[in-house]
C-alpha cells in the first residue's frame, strides 16, 4: 500500500492563534482557544459591544499582545515572530474610528494618497508621482468614487468618505481588509455602497475580516462567522448553521428572529 500523501507542504493558515489570552488590569478581556485563517478566507466577527470584538482584531494585528506561553499564541503565515511591517503591509483597515480623524480640509486623492506613506495626506515636502497618482484615481473609480478625486473631503458624506478610506488602504494592495464596524453612522444608500464594496473586494481573492453587530453586514461571499461573547469565543462555523434566531437571541441575549433571503440575513427583535 502506498504511504498517503504528506501535508507537510500545506501552506501555513494566514492567521493562527492557539490558547491566546489577553489580561488587563488582572481580568481577562479576551480568550480564544483555537483559530484558524486560511488565505483567501472570509470571516465575520459577530457579538454585542464589550465582548472583545476589537482586542480579537488588535492580536490579528499584533497591537495587543497575549499572556506569554512557551509556545507563541498567535502566528501570522506561519512565523511566530513576524515583523510588524510585514503585517502592515498585508493588512488594510477601514474602521469608524478612522473616520473620525478625517478633519482636514484636503482633496480627496490626497487622502487616498497617504496610503502609500501611512500619513492622512500627503507628507511635507513629498510629492506623488504620475504612477501613484494614477493608482490612486483607479482605486477611487474601482469603488465607483471616481469624480470625488478633487473634491474637499470635509464636503462628502459620511459614506463617501468610508469608501475614501478603503481606496487609501488599496494603495498598499493589501491581501487581508479588515473592516471595523463599516457600516457604524451611515445611512441606507452608505450601507448600500460599503457593502457592495466589500463585496468587490472579497471578489478580487482579498481575504476580508468583518467586525460587526449585525447580520446584515455579513455579505453572501462571508461563509464563516465567528461569535464571540463575554470574552470568549462561544461559536465559529458557517453562518447558515450559526445565524439562527436561537443563536443569535442567545449572543445578545434578547428575543431576535433572523430572517435569510438570496445569501442576505437581516435581524429584527420580536416584541
Amino acid at each position: 500500500m502506498p504511504e498517503a500523501a504528506s501535508n507537510t507542504d500545506a501552506p501555513a493558515p494566514l492567521f493562527q492563534i492557539r490558547d491566546a489570552q489577553v489580561v488587563r488590569a488582572g481580568r481577562t478581556i479576551l480568550q480564544v482557544d483555537r483559530f484558524d485563517l486560511a488565505e483567501g478566507e472570509h470571516v465575520a466577527l459577530l457579538g454585542p459591544n464589550g465582548a472583545g470584538k476589537s482586542t480579537f482584531i488588535q492580536l490579528l494585528t499584533r497591537e495587543i499582545m497575549p499572556m506569554h506561553r512557551d509556545e507563541p499564541p498567535v502566528r501570522f503565515r506561519g512565523c511566530a515572530r513576524p515583523l510588524l511591517t510585514d503585517i502592515k503591509r498585508a493588512l488594510g483597515i477601514v474602521s469608524a474610528t478612522m473616520h473620525d480623524q478625517v478633519r482636514v480640509h484636503l482633496p480627496v486623492i490626497d487622502i487616498v494618497l497617504g496610503g502609500i506613506f501611512g500619513t492622512l495626506g500627503m507628507p511635507r515636502h513629498v510629492e506623488a508621482s504620475a504612477a501613484q497618482r494614477a493608482q490612486a484615481a483607479d482605486a477611487l473609480e474601482r469603488l465607483g468614487i471616481g469624480e470625488l478625486a478633487h473634491r474637499d473631503v470635509m464636503t462628502l458624506s459620511t459614506g463617501q468618505v468610508r469608501r475614501v478610506l478603503v481606496a487609501r488602504e488599496l494603495m498598499s494592495d493589501p491581501k487581508i481588509l479588515i473592516f471595523d464596524e463599516p457600516c457604524t453612522g451611515l445611512d441606507p444608500e452608505g450601507m448600500y455602497h460599503v457593502r457592495r464594496t466589500m463585496r468587490l473586494l472579497a471578489e478580487e481573492g482579498r481575504s476580508i475580516v468583518l467586525v460587526t453587530h449585525y447580520p446584515e453586514d455579513i455579505i453572501p461571499a462571508i461563509g464563516r462567522v465567528l461569535l464571540i461573547k463575554d470574552a470568549r469565543v462561544v461559536g465559529d462555523g458557517p453562518k447558515d448553521e450559526l445565524l439562527t434566531s436561537a443563536t443569535m437571541s442567545d449572543l445578545f441575549e434578547v428575543p431576535l428572529e433572523v430572517e435569510h433571503s438570496g445569501g442576505w440575513y437581516s435581524l429584527r427583535g420580536r416584541y
